[in-house]
């Protein structure tokens, strides 16, 4: 079921339509922001999918994810089907064990068992040249474009 939605400023659609202008989304990162989770079974209870911020520039698309407390050797980075980002973490993160006779009195900061992430990525994306670097807790994944395709030039044939 569609809801319809009127604003102040004569706007009337959808309610996706209107959350998409809320938000400003671009056609071509909304095809980014089509992910999937991991479905719910014992093999991956207690995944915790990550936040992330996706930014698309005219040579390439980066991905910002938060993942403190994780090394860079605790993040795998990987293309599966071809067109699949996957962000996963096996790693846990460590809790600093105090002095003997120290407890906690309040543990507010998840410690998740597993992380993980995928990406549908857009045609244009060359998969073959994707980076990513570890630095001050944030995970930064650059899928570059590849350029454009040559459009077919039209050769006008005259009939005789």
């Amino acid at each position: 079921m569609s809801r319809v939605v009127a604003d102040s400023n004569g706007f009337v659609g959808d309610w996706a339509s209107a959350v998409s202008q809320l938000f400003n989304f671009p056609e071509s990162g909304e095809k980014l922001m089509s992910t999937s989770r991991p479905p719910q079974s014992n093999e991956n209870k207690g995944v915790l999918s990550i936040p992330a911020d996706i930014l698309e520039t005219p040579k390439e698309y980066i991905f910002y994810m938060d993942v403190p407390g994780l090394s860079k050797s605790d993040i795998q980075v990987t293309v599966e089907d071809e067109n699949t980002l996957v962000i996963r973490s096996g790693g846990k993160r460590k809790r600093e064990d105090g002095e003997e006779g120290c407890k906690y009195l309040r543990l507010e900061r998840r410690v998740p068992q597993k992380l993980l992430r995928k990406f549908r990525l857009p045609e244009n994306a060359n998969v073959s040249a994707i980076t990513a670097k570890c630095e001050n807790g944030v995970l930064t994944v650059v899928v570059e474009k590849l350029p454009p395709a040559n459009k077919p030039k039209t050769v006008e044939v005259t009939v005789s």
